[in-house]
């Protein structure tokens, strides 16, 4: 009997490559994700080991009611703080993302670095008024100087608030002055919830997640926003671009250097270098046609919205481009990074390359990077990357047809540009759409992509669900990379899967039904998007109560968490699938995610495996806020038969029949 090939990655060129791995005996994360099954109590947040006189496991049919740890903690004070810790340590990963952004403005701002300037002065001036910064009369210099101090008042202010939250809708805001969820600084945030998680300090878990939703607020509307503004204005805001993804990117005659993790100035840094006429001629005189860039992961999502760079995958194709046998060098930095690709890379010979201080990794080659001496940095590791090609085998296993078109670069700026120009740029299009339901709603699939489910396997099956049922999708992070790969960010897809409605409206503005919003901090993006629509009226005057859900179907990281809870804090209710629930094993703290932050918020955070339940409970929040809006039913084909987006007359009868939603007459 043939023996069935088992679907590790949804992709067919990463299958392949997997399934040739495994003939030549390379374990990648797939098979050690297989060998490696969770722990059944940690999983579910059952387990504490914050001290040494345990770990303790709270496990047993009556443990929620019975069982205490050695200290007497019970089970949902367990699973709440283990929560909050995931949520300071994902707030934390970001928001020194964010810190390294503001000390690159300050520099530039402060004349200490020549390697970067100011390429969107107007966003920073945007920022500035935002911050209660007058700008009038300021050199731009100095007035990069003195937004980014005080940014970084964010992450040490005593009290008060975080700058940038008096972005959210002012009904959002009163929901976190009613709650105390208001985040005072981002350092002060996550210290206190390392404290409060210490043996023998905060034991209510309503009170525990509290802080956790305080402390990823100030991830969302602080650390992760700050950085999406400080990056568009050191290196352009985003708009469309076409490029290309997957393995089939790779150039075999070219030098391939990949540049791989989270912090934008080393990828900015190595592309404004390796098209300097030195390096190429030296790519020659190695036997290279020239020197091809390539993206992998949060760092891909950035070069290819500004640059049109082609990406390779998300997390979990780190591995396995080293295996195509072309990738020359890989420079990563910080987050998201296996330590497992120094190990395949020794199999081959790709060079690993660190950049950051805070990110060592045994075995592999170090190159300091800094701000301060950018470009210098990035020739070192374009050079080490050249040196080696020469070195390269024939070994590896490369699908030279797995190309996909893709177009990204939505920005916040972008989306309210393409609705009406530069002079009548505003959400009400989308907001019209909306109401009368020819888009039923907006979906975020979002977050990493992992081993332990068939990878990409559930963003393809949610995202075609969804479209198909005039659910506008946005996508950041590898997700947005799943969707490169599966060829779905282009507006094609929406003639091919999308529902008659959500195609209307695609074909009006020339868009995807999928739109790539950027990297995994560029949630943020989302956030200010939801706080325009509001204000725009017509739909909910916060951010809660709208027909939109956010989704990470494959999610593994503690920035996943810390993005869920800020989100859930901000309204919208979120759902996580392909495993278990970190806080499984408590019923109590289940019901204050789910039931008591939906009451407080009109925000909840779910972990659903079966992406049916998924799809399910996403529509039912979804059709659940079209009716409170009292907003026109969702028909499924009722467009199907017009062809205009929206005419005059037709929006002023909309906005006659929306004027008890508009506060009018």
């Amino acid at each position: 009997m043939e023996q069935r090939i088992k679907i590790k990655n949804a992709s067919e060129a990463a299958q392949k490559i997997i399934e040739w791995g495994e003939a030549e005996g390379l374990v990648t994360c797939f098979e050690r994700a297989e060998k490696m099954k969770p722990c059944p109590i940690g999983e579910t947040g059952a387990c504490c080991k914050v001290c040494h006189m345990g770990p303790c496991r709270l496990v047993g049919p009556k443990a929620e009611e019975e069982a205490t740890g050695v200290c007497g903690a019970q089970l949902s004070t367990i699973a709440a703080r283990n929560l909050l810790r995931m949520v300071a340590a994902g707030t934390a990963a970001h928001s020194d993302h964010a810190r390294s952004m503001a000390l690159t403005l300050l520099a530039v701002g402060e004349g200490k670095t020549s390697d970067f300037e100011i390429k969107d002065p107007a966003k920073l001036m945007r920022m500035a008024e935002i911050l209660e910064i007058d700008s009038s009369g300021k050199e731009i210099k100095d007035l990069a100087r003195e937004v980014a101090l005080k940014l970084l008042e964010d992450f040490s202010r005593r009290d008060g608030a975080v700058g940038y939250a008096r972005r959210a809708p002012a009904k959002t805001q009163e929901r976190w002055r009613k709650w105390g969820i208001v985040p005072r600084s981002i350092d002060r945030e996550v210290v206190e919830a390392m404290h409060r998680t210490n043996m023998g300090v905060d034991h209510d878990p309503d009170h525990l997640l509290l802080h956790a939703l305080k402390t990823s607020l100030a991830d969302g509307w602080s650390g992760s926003m700050m950085a999406t503004d400080i990056t568009d204005v050191l290196f352009g805001t985003p708009k469309p671009v076409r490029a290309e993804s997957s393995f089939g990117i790779f150039k075999p005659d070219h030098v391939n250097l990949v540049i791989h993790g989270h912090e934008p100035t080393l990828a900015e840094a190595i592309i404004d270098v390796v098209a300097e006429p030195e390096l190429v001629e030296y790519a020659k005189s190695k036997g290279a046609k020239g020197i091809n860039l390539g993206g992998m992961c949060c760092t891909a999502n950035e070069v290819l919205m500004r640059h049109g760079i082609p990406t390779s995958g998300g997390f979990t194709n780190q591995e396995l481009g080293v295996m195509t046998g072309l990738v020359d060098a890989i420079a990563v930095d910080v987050q998201c990074i296996m330590p497992a690709i120094v190990e395949m890379a020794k199999k081959f010979h790709t060079k690993v390359i660190t950049t950051s201080e805070k990110a060592m990794t045994q075995g592999a080659t170090h190159v300091a990077f800094d701000e301060h001496h950018a470009r210098e940095a990035a020739r070192k590791i374009a050079r080490i990357a050249i040196d080696n090609f020469p070195m390269r085998t024939k070994k590896g296993k490369f699908v030279e047809s797995d190309k996909a078109p893709v177009i990204a670069g939505f920005s916040h700026e972008y989306i309210e540009y393409m609705q009406g120009g530069r002079w009548r740029a505003s959400f009400r299009p989308l907001n019209d759409a909306i109401m009368a339901g020819r888009i039923r709603g907006v979906v975020a699939l979002v977050g990493c992509d992992n081993p332990r489910v068939p990878a990409t396997g559930l963003f393809r099956y949610l995202a075609v669900e969804f479209i198909k049922q005039d659910v506008l999708v946005v996508t950041t992070g590898c997700g947005a990379n799943a969707y490169a790969a599966a060829g779905f960010l282009t507006p094609e897809t929406a003639l091919e899967h999308a529902g008659p409605g959500l195609r209307e409206v695609c074909e009006a503005i020339g868009i995807p039904p999928i739109l790539h919003l950027g990297a995994c901090v560029d949630n943020s993006r989302i956030l200010t998007i939801a706080s325009a629509m509001a204000a725009e009226g017509g739909l909910s005057d916060e951010i809660g109560g709208m027909p939109a859900v956010g989704i990470a179907p494959e999610w593994m990281s503690e920035k996943a968490i810390a993005i869920a809870c800020y989100f859930a804090a901000s309204g919208v209710p979120v759902i996580f699938g392909g495993g278990s629930s970190p806080v499984g094993a408590s019923k109590e703290v289940t019901n204050l995610m789910t039931n008591v932050w939906y009451e407080r918020f009109l925000g909840a955070l779910h972990f659903e495996k079966d992406p049916e339940q998924v799809l399910a409970l996403s529509l039912e929040y979804i059709d659940k806020a079209r009716v409170n809006l009292k907003l026109k039913k969702y028909e499924p084909g009722r467009f199907g038969t017009e062809r205009v987006l929206m005419d005059m007359a037709a929006r002023r009868e909309l906005e006659r029949a929306a004027k008890p939603h508009l506060g009018v007459g």
